[in-house]
């Protein structure tokens, strides 16, 4: 909660920036005028806090983001068709939306997780049974039966036996 509070610049709250500390609640809240050097940005958020970084060409952020560790989330909002699939092509993240965020991260049907520094893995629904399962592979061959076709001397004939029996 401290963490959350101590990275919303009361300068820079456009919406939002209440909280109280007793209470343990956040307000949801929108943070402009934000660089790449501002301390919101040098951490994953896990709050109720966005930071914009406005920007006017591409060609001046985009090797800027590509720069920095992947994030979890990459959400883009653009009418733009290139760019859209120029930022899901060149930037590496966890997940993503476009002209969505929350939709993202409650769908089920989709698994949601970081690669990289942010995390590995991906959870909800199926996803996340599988990535918190292990899977143990287990071989068992009887003991009262051996055969010496896999061991040397390697010949044509148990070549052809092995053939046969894996097709």
């Amino acid at each position: 909660m401290k963490r959350l509070v101590g990275l919303i610049d009361k300068d820079k709250v456009y919406f939002g920036g209440r909280y109280d500390l007793e209470g343990r609640h956040i307000e949801p809240s929108l943070l402009t005028g934000i660089s790449f050097d501002d301390a919101i940005m040098k951490d994953e958020i896990f709050g109720p806090i966005l930071p914009v970084i406005e920007y006017d060409d591409l060609e001046e952020v985009l090797p800027k983001v590509k720069s920095l560790p992947d994030p979890l989330a990459c959400y883009v909002y653009t009418q733009n068709k290139s760019i859209k699939n120029r930022i899901l092509r060149e930037v590496s993240f966890g997940g993503g939306a476009v002209n969505d965020s929350v939709m993202h991260f409650i769908n089920s049907n989709l698994p949601f997780g970081g690669i990289g520094s942010s995390g590995i893995g991906s959870y909800h629904g199926k996803y996340g049974f599988e990535n918190f399962t292990h899977y143990k592979s287990i071989l068992e061959r009887p003991s009262w039966f051996e055969t010496n076709i896999k061991y040397h001397p390697h010949t044509n004939a148990k070549l052809k036996i092995i053939k046969r029996i894996l097709e």
